[in-house]
């Protein structure tokens, strides 16, 4: 069986979120892994650190590699990044899920893709939409 080593890894950074939401590691783990599911990506582990005084870092270890939260409540900010191998689960999908739950006032992402030769930069359409 040969295996391909195409990969999309996106980074978001968001800014405006909520402090509670950004201050909760529980609340966040919760929403990493149905943001994982909602891509379609098989979660195998899930790591979650809350700080203090403030800050989470959530880690969801997937069958198809990782997506991560790293919070600092106090400036409102989150780091997220999800990255996954082959061509079926789209790492895009998970962070729209995220920054619909996460509701910030601006967004910044890039999206590599990779395992071609060189890396290849593009940016993402971020898709706000309602949650049902």
């Amino acid at each position: 069986m040969e295996y391909s080593t195409f990969g999309r890894h996106v980074a978001v950074d968001a800014w405006g979120v909520e402090f509670d939401v950004l201050n909760n590691s529980e609340l966040l783990q919760s929403h990493m892994v149905e943001a994982a599911e909602a891509c379609g990506a098989t979660v195998l582990s899930v790591q979650a650190k809350q700080f203090e005084p403030q800050g989470a870092t959530v880690l969801v270890m997937l069958s198809e590699s990782h997506l991560s939260i790293h919070t600092y409540p106090e400036r409102g900010f989150a780091a997220i990044d999800c990255y996954t191998c082959g061509e079926t689960v789209d790492p895009q999908l998970a962070i729209d899920y995220l920054v619909n739950v996460l509701k910030p006032t601006s967004v910044y992402a890039k999206k590599l893709v990779r395992g071609l030769g060189e890396m290849k930069v593009e940016e993402p359409v971020i898709k706000q939409v309602e949650l049902v």
